[in-house]
């Protein structure tokens, strides 16, 4: 069984219209007037993300920023092969007033699913999106994804200094609360237990000049491996950022996959990373692209998706 997670930024549908469109007589859902004249955000980009995940060639796909459900089957059904090829998809809406919500498609069972976005801490939500956990019923038996979007490092509005130092301490408080949420369902010592935490935590696990790193505490678990430290330093990165004036251009990983112990021992084999629907300007990567990839734009995601295949559960 092959796992993937994928950040398919802005997998959006409801803010760019056709010409002539009235929004005014749009529903309230986005999709129940005049719905055929809507079209889906930067098309080409959104082509070449299908690209990828087929690329990936994954059973299951953990996803993040997805708007919703309904975004989510539009996709699959115009750009992935349909229901045919991935007949369970789900999102549950979160926390995110964006609207940016994690998700999975999987050609295998859902069995259970649970949000957390309720979860509170001194009156607010820990979870600024959620934390999904899922139970998938495949081929191997039954495996726990417990899927995650954590707090972004872009700093708060009108305020200075680094984002990555002023926003730590929600990402800190999400890891800990993830850590609880297994050890709740699987006991003290969850390291043998078959479960899988994965998604785009938004930090890299190395401090610099910009702070010190805000998942230390759950990608440094004994009770889980961060499957990537496999590969080569330099081929560990998922994201490209581009630079600014604040701060340069880097290479990092944001995107993770992290099984516990006991399964990450049981499965050998190295992660990928697919690069090729990254954009030109990502110049670290000197492989292939897919047709059509731009200089910053058309690109099939800012983030990579993380790839690992199962043998043993």
């Amino acid at each position: 069984m092959r796992i993937a997670t994928f950040n398919v930024e802005n997998l959006f549908t409801r803010y760019l219209f056709a010409r002539g469109v009235n929004r005014q007589s749009a529903g309230r859902d986005g999709f129940t007037s005049e719905d055929l004249r809507f079209r889906v955000a930067d098309p080409l980009s959104k082509q070449l993300t299908a690209r990828t995940m087929e690329a990936a060639d994954a059973d299951v796909f953990a996803l993040q920023e997805v708007e919703s459900l309904d975004v989510l089957k539009q996709f699959r059904d115009r750009y992935l092969g349909g229901p045919d090829a991935w007949p369970h998809a789900l999102v549950i809406d979160g926390n995110d007033q964006r609207r940016i919500d994690v998700g999975v498609l999987s050609r295998f069972p859902i069995v259970h699913a649970r949000s957390w976005q309720h979860l509170r801490e001194d009156g607010i939500y820990v979870f600024n999106r959620d934390c999904l956990e899922v139970d998938i019923e495949g081929p191997l038996g039954r495996l726990t994804l417990y899927i995650n979007h954590l707090k972004s490092m872009r700093a708060p509005n009108r305020t200075r200094g680094s984002g990555r130092a002023l926003t730590r301490a929600r990402r800190q408080q999400q890891v800990r609360a993830i850590r609880q949420l297994i050890t709740e369902r699987f006991g003290p010592d969850p390291s043998d237990a078959p479960f899988i935490v994965l998604g785009d935590l938004n930090d890299y696990p190395e401090d610099d000049h910009q702070g010190r790193s805000g998942i230390g505490e759950l990608v440094a678990w004994d009770a889980v491996e961060n499957i990537l430290d496999r590969l080569p330093p330099e081929e560990r990165w998922t994201h490209y950022f581009s630079g600014n004036r604040a701060h340069p251009a880097a290479y990092r990983q944001l995107d993770y996959l992290l099984p516990s112990r006991g399964l990450a021992a049981r499965n050998p084999g190295l992660p990928r990373v697919e690069r090729r629907g990254q954009p030109t300007r990502a110049q670290r990567y000197g492989g292939e692209r897919f047709e059509g990839i731009g200089h910053a734009r058309p690109k099939a995601s800012d983030h990579c998706p993380v790839v690992f295949d199962l043998t043993r559960l």
